[in-house]
């Protein structure tokens, strides 16, 4: 089948991006080190951001959202990630995952009732697959739900959850079929404040270390079945369409943090002397940056087209694996020539491409790892 494709800029693409920068130079830029250091989860940032309109990007208006498209919410996650990956992840979690799934599958009682809350931020969303035994894995989970008449009673546990403690909403992947099969598994929400629902553990992360990530844990924590998103046994279906949008998101934050990391590397080239004239006059560093260029706008252009089909709702798993597997891995790549340009300076903290180097590891493992994006575009490619 033959697809054209339309990347042109829009000029609501350029007012988000100008807001978005504007924002993420203002109140992001200053505090990006101490969040970092502290590992705060900064939650009066997001309210701010909810303000501006990107924590319901993709919520139509109805709903309290901005209503826009997929290429715009690439902006707004590129342009947050080029100055902080953290926060760029945490955007992303909250947008694409959590309110993406309930505005892709949950009845219109359940949008109104949680969708302006999420689009306005003053409801902080998680969204709950991977178990500590069950990363890849997922249809071999653990956690439960057993019907208890009105009720589902839940018990087990979540690994690796962005906003896992902080989160004031949860969409949950849960068992309530056989184990190995993807039609036992089901799609239910759960809201904080609910008896049994807690926080464990808080990862002590590498990088992206303002984005909290944190262990839920379920015992006995009873939920109406009026949570439910869609019908028994269709979670996992539900979740790999989610993961499909999710991609996007990452590839976008994968872009973001390569784009910072270059823009870093590119001016201080042209700052740095050696040998009485500036090092981006050297062929050993004008190439690396040619490089990281070239790769970097290939990157853009498999999410832009991954992003197109999203929005005209064609099929795009092997699209979207595509994008996020390239842009993930050139971010890493992007991000280790970064530190090299800046020598033993980009080892330190007091520059920002180290930063850059231990943040953009993440998007290599997070939704879906590099092997197994390389798994989902075989199956596509072999089919």
């Amino acid at each position: 089948m033959s697809v054209s494709f339309d990347f042109s800029e829009t000029e609501t693409q350029q007012s988000v991006r100008t807001m978005v920068s504007d924002f993420a130079e203002k109140n992001i830029r200053p505090y990006i080190m101490e969040w970092d250091e502290t590992q705060h989860f900064p939650v009066e940032l997001f309210k701010q951001l909810g303000e501006l309109g990107v924590m319901g990007v993709l919520v139509p208006e109805a709903y309290g959202g901005a209503g826009l498209g997929y290429q715009e919410y690439v902006d707004v996650i590129v342009g947050v990630a080029r100055v902080c990956g953290s926060i760029g992840l945490s955007l992303a979690a909250h947008n694409s995952l959590c309110t993406g799934h309930i505005l892709a599958f949950a009845n219109e009682e359940q949008k109104q009732r949680w969708l302006p809350k999420l689009a306005s931020a003053e409801w902080i969303g998680a969204w709950g697959l991977t178990e500590a035994n069950t990363g890849s894995d997922a249809l071999r989970m653990m956690t439960t739900a057993v019907e208890d008449g009105d009720d589902y009673i839940i018990n087990g546990a979540k690994n690796w959850i962005t906003h896992g403690k902080s989160g004031d909403i949860a969409v949950v992947m849960v068992r309530t079929g056989e184990k190995g099969s993807s039609k036992g598994i089901s799609a239910i929400v759960v809201e904080r404040g609910t008896p049994g629902f807690s926080a464990g553990k808080k990862e002590n992360k590498l990088g992206m270390r303002a984005s909290e990530t944190t262990e839920m844990v379920f015992d006995n924590c009873r939920v109406p079945k009026a949570n439910l998103l869609g019908n028994v046994g269709e979670g996992f279906k539900q979740a790999m369409k989610v993961l499909d949008g999710g991609r996007i998101s990452i590839a976008a934050l994968a872009l973001g943090i390569a784009r910072g990391a270059f823009d870093a590397a590119v001016a201080y080239s042209k700052q740095r002397q050696q040998f009485g004239q500036p090092i981006s006059n050297f062929q050993a560093i004008s190439f690396k940056l040619a490089d990281m260029a070239t790769e970097i706008e290939a990157a853009e252009l498999l999410i832009r087209q991954a992003a197109d089909l999203k929005n005209r709702h064609l099929p795009m798993t092997k699209e979207a694996a595509m994008a996020k597997y390239f842009a993930s891995e050139v971010s890493v790549k992007v991000a280790t020539e970064a530190v090299q340009i800046f020598g033993g300076y980009g080892y330190t903290k007091d520059f920002p491409v180290e930063k850059f180097y231990r943040d953009s590891k993440l998007c290599t493992i997070g939704e879906g790892t590099s092997e197994i994006q390389k798994i989902v575009i075989a199956r596509e490619v072999l089919s």
